[in-house]
């Protein structure tokens, strides 16, 4: 089985080693010092008190791969527009696409009908271009649970979980999803199938859109978001506005506001993703994660307060870092001269 894991970053390191190791004929896809790291020495992850090497064909050239039985994306959403057409090559008749970011994923609303169907979709794709690439009827859906970070090009620290719940977008079961679920749990990871999957990343996304913009803003780790009281009711009152609008679109979260930062909390001092990559310099998921759902809000009619005003400051955290990051790379890239001609 071929599996080509598209951003082989903290989740899909995470990824590549472990299906790897249950006999899968696994790619990754990276660029930088972490392509050039993983291809000198291999994935390093670190879990369980102990490090595990896959030394596993890495390009940042996809077409050099070929068609795959299952293409895992696991690039920040962000990034996903600007890379989706080299993603093309990857695709056969026979290719499944699995969506393991956070936010919702080009299929979300791929089914919908109705006056906003066309501005749902628009919320998620612009223009329409991952649909007509990758496939809707190609995608399955994948909610990404565990807790890793890349602490070192090349070396990924796993740190909480091995939870992926998977599951088709318009329920019920396939062979697809079944051999998927198969080859995740050979590789020691679990991958329940859910009929729901829908709700299941909108529940993800319902912890995301405040935490995480929350633990870049502060610099807390997520025991402490979840436990302080000011920031815990923040995230309460800006998931109260996200639940409004999930119950505008149809989609159902199987517990509570408490239950859901109570579940956060248990995770620990992790850094959320936001916040890694605010200290490293990259830019952040903030339209994915917090814009999107603001979108869906005027949408639908509800009001978002308590959103909008977390968004703006977090909108002005990523401008003021871009410009940052940029005066750094000019400052660090090499002069260049005139040469005079005669």
């Amino acid at each position: 089985m071929k599996v080509c894991i598209f951003g082989a970053g903290a989740i899909g390191g995470f990824l590549g080693v472990q299906l790897a190791g249950a006999g899968a004929e696994v790619s990754l896809v990276a660029r930088g010092a972490h392509l050039a790291a993983l291809r000198r020495q291999g994935a390093r992850l670190l879990i369980d008190g102990a490090e595990r090497v896959a030394r596993l064909p890495c390009t940042d050239t996809p077409a050099e791969l070929g068609p795959q039985d299952y293409v895992v994306i696991t690039l920040k959403a962000q990034s996903i527009p600007g890379a989706v057409e080299s993603m093309a090559p990857l695709i056969g008749p026979d290719t499944c696409v699995v969506t393991a970011y956070n936010g919702l994923p080009f299929w979300f609303f791929g089914r919908e009908s109705g006056p906003l169907a066309g501005r749902l979709r628009e919320c998620v794709d612009p223009g329409g271009r991952q649909a007509r690439v990758l496939g809707v009827d190609r995608a399955v859906g994948c909610v990404v649970l565990p807790a890793t970070e890349v602490i070192a090009p090349g070396v990924i620290r796993h740190e909480h979980g091995r939870r992926f719940p998977i599951g088709e977008p318009a329920g019920g079961s396939s062979a697809r999803i079944a051999r998927l679920r198969d080859l995740f749990v050979a590789g020691g990871l679990e991958a329940p199938v859910r009929d729901d999957i829908r709700d299941e990343i909108w529940l993800k996304l319902w912890g995301n859109l405040c935490i995480n913009p929350i633990s870049a803003l502060t610099h807390a780790t997520l025991d402490v978001i979840t436990s302080d009281p000011a920031t815990r009711a923040l995230c309460g009152a800006m998931m109260l506005e996200a639940r409004a609008i999930g119950e505008r679109l149809g989609l159902s979260l199987r517990v509570d506001i408490e239950r859901r930062l109570d579940a956060a909390g248990a995770v620990g001092a992790h850094k959320m993703s936001m916040l890694q990559d605010l200290e490293r310099g990259r830019p952040m998921e903030v339209e994915p994660l917090v814009g999107v759902v603001q979108d869906l809000g005027r949408l639908t009619g509800v009001a978002t307060p308590t959103l909008d005003l977390v968004l703006a400051l977090i909108r002005q955290r990523a401008q003021v870092a871009g410009a940052a990051r940029r005066t750094r790379e000019r400052e660090e890239s090499p002069p260049r001269f005139a040469v005079a001609g005669g």
